[in-house]
């Protein structure tokens, strides 16, 4: 069976201003979720999840179903904030839905088999989706999972703070724990992460980190279920609080439920966390279209 690719691009897009997930940034037009779906499709990926908003659901079909007809079966996913949540009363003052793990969790009526996860504004290379192919149609189980594994000093932005799922990782290649930071970022010359209190702790630019590019088995729905329960008891009543894929993977592993094999790559990331890195976006994209890895028309 193919495995599947789910697209989070649900997001607010609150720092970047603007609909990021659907601005062009290739030579032809293409967005970064292009490139994404392109790699995917070569790699073996056999169908496509967008996790959307439905406000902005007709103009991201209108965009990429004439690209993807024929080429890749397509489904969409609304992240609603009462999605899954059993009835819990939401808090009036809560602006935005739950986070990337209750996206997943979104995608559960939809999906069936194996599937990778990605963010919609992040350039992952076609080595990651190579080996996640791999890992899906190979390896993934009810008791293993997966995460690419970056570098930290090729993900970080020039232009601000940066979210980051940090991995432990054993001897086996195995995720031992992972921890998001939500505030990384270099100061003077070194890469922090800063706590609420506003300490800083300083990270080697070699730390493995996610990118939010999983690997899951479809058993995952279920354990996403049970501890989005316990999030919201928890949780609940605090409106910015975020239920993120890092706790999923992370009570996995403590629970004892099974493992998360971290599958190395050391591409270099890009993305378009803030407005400012559009242009480097888009001459990230141009020579690699010049060194030939990519067509200077994906869908031509």
């Amino acid at each position: 069976m193919q495995p599947t690719l789910l697209i989070l691009a649900a997001g607010m897009a609150s720092r970047y201003g603007s609909l990021k997930q659907i601005q062009a940034f290739g030579p032809s037009g293409e967005t970064i979720i292009d490139y994404s779906i392109y790699d995917a499709i070569r790699a073996g990926f056999g169908k496509i999840v967008f996790i959307i908003r439905e406000n902005f659901a007709t103009e991201f079909k209108e965009i990429f179903e004439p690209k993807l007809k024929g080429r890749v079966a397509t489904d969409y996913v609304f992240q609603n904030m009462d999605s899954f949540t059993g009835g819990y009363p939401i808090p009036a003052d809560r602006t935005k839905p739950w986070g990337t793990a209750h996206a997943i969790l979104c995608a559960k009526n939809a999906i069936n088999e194996p599937f990778a996860v990605i963010n919609a504004d992040d350039f992952y290379g076609a080595d990651a989706f190579v080996k996640m192919a791999a890992f899906l149609k190979g390896e993934a189980k009810a008791d293993i999972y997966s995460v690419v594994g970056y570098e930290l000093g090729k993900t970080v932005s020039e232009h601000g703070s940066v979210s980051r799922g940090v991995c432990a990782v054993d001897g086996a290649g195995f995720l031992s724990a992972i921890n998001e930071r939500t505030k990384i970022y270099t100061d003077n010359g070194q890469i922090v992460y800063e706590e609420a209190d506003g300490s800083k702790h300083p990270l080697s630019a070699e730390t493995p980190v996610s990118m939010n590019f999983w690997g899951f088995h479809p058993g995952v729905f279920d354990i996403s279920q049970s501890l989005f329960n316990e999030f919201l008891e928890k949780n609940g009543t605090n409106p910015k609080s975020e239920f993120f894929i890092p706790i999923v993977a992370d009570e996995f592993i403590r629970r004892n439920l099974g493992k998360v094999k971290v599958l190395p790559t050391t591409a270099k990331w890009f993305g378009v966390t803030y407005k400012e890195d559009a242009p480097g976006v888009q001459a990230s994209l141009s020579e690699l279209v010049k060194n030939g890895a990519y067509p200077d028309n994906l869908w031509k």
